[in-house]
């Protein structure tokens, strides 16, 4: 994983609050590998290529789209992006801490976002 690189991963909710989820993050990361589509997957994930190069989607991250459902998050990645992935999930939606890990070179955070 590079530098630059964060990986989510959504479980609870639908595949609509996997995309509000992912949407709200395209403002700091700009977009996704692909947005969650499938209706009947229960776990979604998204991988982020950008960073601090990554050109932020129009509006994105602005008015965040109201979850149907609570959702918990992974974020994976540089201590750099797993922070600006938490502060961005924390200041766009209602977050629980869920705990966080590091390891040499990554760290990994889980929030339970509430509608």
């Amino acid at each position: 994983m590079s530098g630059t690189q964060l990986t989510v991963t959504l479980s609870g909710g639908g595949a609509g609050d996997a995309r509000a989820v992912v949407r709200a993050l395209e403002g700091t990361f700009g977009a996704p590998d692909e947005l969650p589509a499938d209706e009947n997957a229960t776990v979604h994930t998204a991988t982020f290529d950008g960073g601090e190069d990554a050109t932020p989607a129009a509006g994105a991250g602005e008015d965040a789209e109201r979850l149907s459902a609570p959702v918990t998050v992974t974020v994976q990645g540089s201590p750099e992006a797993v922070r600006r992935a938490s502060d961005t999930l924390t200041r766009v939606f209602t977050a629980r801490d869920g705990g966080a890990a590091s390891g040499d070179q990554e760290q990994e955070r889980q929030l339970l976002l509430v509608p």
